[in-house]
């Protein structure tokens, strides 16, 4: 069953390669969507995908790229809508 969620990653979590270590994640899972940075300095990621493939990519967003420092993540979820072909990074 296609599920998505919607994720708020704070703690150090930009210039340090978080975008392109979650593109190379959610694509080896198979996950469709986006991630993208924020003004106040967290990463949203938007996320779509069999629901077992959605949680492995939840907790690895708790973790993140090497240089990152995950201090907390915010997810909801919802059900699919089916409108991402691919996972990209958004600038």
């Amino acid at each position: 069953m296609l599920k998505r969620f919607t994720a708020i990653v704070q703690g150090r979590v930009q210039g340090v390669a978080f975008r392109d270590y979650t593109q190379q994640q959610a694509t080896r899972l198979k996950v469709t969507g986006w991630v993208a940075n924020l003004p106040d300095g967290a990463v949203k990621v938007v996320a779509e995908g069999e629901e077992d493939a959605l949680q492995q990519l939840e907790r690895w967003l708790h973790r993140g790229s090497p240089a990152a420092r995950v201090e907390q993540v915010d997810v909801q979820w919802a059900a699919a809508t089916g409108e991402f072909t691919r996972f990209g990074v958004e600038y």
